[in-house]
């Protein structure tokens, strides 16, 4: 289904179901409908799906970056006044989601990160743009899954689009080495927040070992691999997805004190 889009100040959002926060923070070449499966299913399961679309292509150059980003996320969730939040994040979204939990850690309930840029990726932004190449641009889109068929031609001529505006294609690069400069190894040890992460095993964008190293230096964080499944497992295999993030939330909910 098309989910409306709402429209406040500067801030443009998807908003459906009620109950928790879980809000969805989008990758660099991130739609709505990469997390089609996951609002569909949580909407209808006591949580209040949130997702702003984050300004990649709209924010002036000097601020194009994971901080900008960041900076944006807190200004959107200040404005909603969004307390207690599960926050997921794929790919650059989970980059921009850990700065945020190290920054501001007293609205965060929960962190969840699939395919998360943060410690090492092989940037998408280093070798996407080369404009006017469809089968090339099909070809790199396509390998960002396990199984082809999930970049949809929609997809596809959406990323071709975006590769195919020069200034678009500045911003994208400037995002991808603001990820790689950003690196967060030596930071990942402060969150003391409840941590699933959720990796594909034929992830080649951040690799498994990265999931790993992950679980490694976020203490008592829980790492899940969906075998048959690339860098997007909520967009490849949204129910094996769900199934996991479920049991972590429902996890969650028993630990909560009474009262």
């Amino acid at each position: 289904m098309d989910y409306s889009v709402k429209q406040e100040g500067k801030f443009r959002y998807i908003e459906e179901g009620q109950g928790e926060t879980l809000l969805l923070l989008h990758g660099l070449f991130g739609a709505m409908s990469n997390f089609r499966g996951i609002i569909d299913h949580f909407r209808n399961e006591g949580f209040r799906v949130i997702v702003p679309i984050l300004p990649l292509f709209d924010l002036d150059l000097l601020h194009t970056s994971v901080g900008g980003l960041q900076k944006f996320v807190h200004k959107f969730i200040e404005h909603k006044d969004l307390r207690d939040i599960h926050l997921l994040g794929n790919s650059l979204g989970g980059h921009v989601a850990l700065v945020y939990v190290l920054k501001h850690p007293e609205r965060v309930r929960s962190l969840i990160l699939t395919g998360s840029s943060g410690l090492f990726e092989h940037g998408m932004g280093d070798s996407y743009p080369k404009r006017g190449d469809y089968e090339y641009i099909k070809n790199k889109t396509e390998q960002t899954f396990y199984d082809p068929r999930t970049a949809t031609k929609e997809l596809v001529d959406e990323v071709f689009g975006i590769v195919n505006e020069r200034l678009k294609v500045i911003k994208i690069l400037a995002l991808a080495k603001s990820a790689i400069r950003n690196n967060l190894s030596d930071e990942l040890k402060e969150i003391d927040k409840p941590t699933l992460l959720i990796w594909g095993n034929n992830d080649i964008v951040t690799p498994p070992y990265v999931g790993r190293e992950f679980q490694r230096l976020i203490r008592g964080s829980e790492l899940h691999f969906i075998d048959k499944c690339g860098h997007a497992p909520m967009m490849e295999l949204p129910d094996d997805f769900n199934v996991i993030l479920k049991q972590f939330l429902l996890k969650l909910k028993q630990t909560e004190p009474v009262g």
